[in-house]
């Protein structure tokens, strides 16, 4: 089912009453695209189930679909099917792939094609992508004996990748800027000639590395941290996963429904969400220092909150789990106290300056925001909130639904629309139906019980 066209500006009907029912995620964009990419480097055919179907992920297909591979997805289902892998490289070269602005899809595929055997590849996406870090991987394939060309500035898209497979060796990689360099590497290398060692010239974020390392290993690789030699080994082995692989909802897109009952009162059921492989999962401990209740059950995640109950500013790292900082960020303006982030420099260079856009957005809100002169986070001190503002998104998905969800806070008391975003459909990068899924919630809040 396609999501319903949404306007080029979209108010924000408040709730009134608190909020209550389930919510079903999409599945997570980080596990599906990491295992389209793995299910290509099988033998046999692997059935994806609960899969995302979003732009990134669509990419992710459709790419796949260009470098050979038979990739069936069924929406309706929540299935991605991938098979033929050996018609994978097997297409008359040079092949073009476009990866828009998905960053997993763009280091993924970059890594993947500079193991192929044959080929030449060429990737490319929107400008915006251009100006995204990829010099860290570049430079640590160059050094496994990939001819990779960059036809535009030195470590940045364009690409020209001249496939000739990857030798065995010692590598250094430079991930700081993005895990995502790593995860990549990580994957396509039990396709070179021997066993890789992967030393990390400096720190790297760790828990999208260790959702990348336990993948490999359920497909069949064989990929770990060597604490002796401060290195990652990754062994010369075939993947060898066949039948399904389920993919757990998205724990970065429930950030936004976890803090709601915090907005609105009220709770809600959050199915099949456990803590996984998912590093954003550490978000829920953020908020319930906040004031937020939560419990796990076989069912999922139970999320509450009791209107009139303490709502307290935190100071938190977001290192680890960046992409949900924008989700506490937007409601801060409700809690009482300042709330100070930090751990997010990196997040600068991401589908826009979040930092800054965040910092922009909330002072038009009325809000005082100190941004940090070390430019790795901002303090927020709560101050009584503007009405009529538009919130300008950045075409960044992640500002439409963090403020989507300020937006369901009753600022005057009457249900009026006091926010609006700009492009809201840039949700489609990973959660499609988010503010469909906003609005039935609070239809549902009105109706009896």
């Amino acid at each position: 089912m396609s999501p319903t066209k949404l306007p080029d500006i979209l108010p924000i009907q408040p709730f009134t009453r608190p909020v209550r029912g389930e919510v079903t995620l999409p599945g997570s964009k980080s596990l599906t695209n990491r295992a389209l990419l793995l299910a290509a480097l099988c033998k046999e055919k692997v059935v994806l189930t609960g899969a995302l179907f979003s732009e990134d992920t669509h990419l992710m297909v459709e790419a796949l679909k260009a470098l050979g591979f038979t990739v069936q997805a069924n929406a309706d289902a929540g299935t991605i099917e991938v098979s033929d892998q050996s018609n994978g490289f097997t297409k008359p070269a040079p092949v073009d792939l476009h990866v828009g602005l998905a960053g997993t899809a763009a280091r993924f595929l970059t890594a993947l094609c500079a193991a192929a055997p044959r080929g030449i590849y060429r990737i490319d996406g929107i400008p915006q992508m251009r100006k995204r870090p990829m010099k860290g991987l570049i430079d640590a394939l160059r050094a496994l004996g990939a001819d990779v060309r960059c036809t535009g500035v030195d470590g940045f898209f364009p690409l020209e990748i001249h496939a000739k497979g990857l030798r065995r060796g010692e590598v250094f990689i430079d991930a700081s800027e993005s895990s995502q360099m790593l995860s990549g590497l990580l994957m396509v290398a039990p396709l070179a000639d021997a066993p890789i060692r992967i030393k990390l010239s400096t720190k790297v974020r760790e828990p999208f590395v260790q959702m990348t390392k336990n993948m490999v290993n359920q497909f069949g690789g064989a990929a770990d941290f060597n604490p002796a030699s401060a290195s990652w080994e990754v062994a010369k082995k075939p993947y060898t996963l066949a039948g399904t692989y389920s993919i757990e909802p998205d724990a970065t897109a429930a950030s936004y429904y976890v803090v709601l009952p915090l907005v609105t009162g009220g709770s809600l059921n959050l199915l099949n969400l456990h803590e996984g492989l998912q590093g954003d999962t550490q978000f829920v401990e953020v908020m319930k220092r906040v004031g937020l209740s939560a419990t796990s059950s076989p069912r999922g995640l139970e999320v509450s909150f009791t209107s009139g109950s303490p709502l307290s500013g935190v100071s938190e790292n977001f290192n680890e789990f960046s992409d949900t900082f924008l989700t506490l960020a937007a409601i801060a303006p409700l809690l009482t106290g300042p709330t100070r982030i930090t751990g997010i420099a990196h997040s600068r260079k991401q589908e826009t300056d979040r930092v800054a856009g965040m910092v922009r957005e909330l002072r038009k809100l009325g809000q005082e925001v100190d941004e940090h002169t070390d430019g790795d986070g901002l303090t927020i001190t709560p101050q009584p909130l503007k009405s009529g503002v538009e919130i300008e998104t950045y075409g960044d998905h992640r500002f439409a639904m963090s403020f989507g969800i300020l937006g369901c806070h009753d600022l005057h008391g009457d249900g009026r629309p006091w926010i609006s975003i700009k492009d809201p459909a840039c949700c489609a990068k990973t959660f499609p139906h988010f503010f469909e899924l906003l609005e039935s919630l609070r239809l549902k809040s009105l109706s009896p019980s």
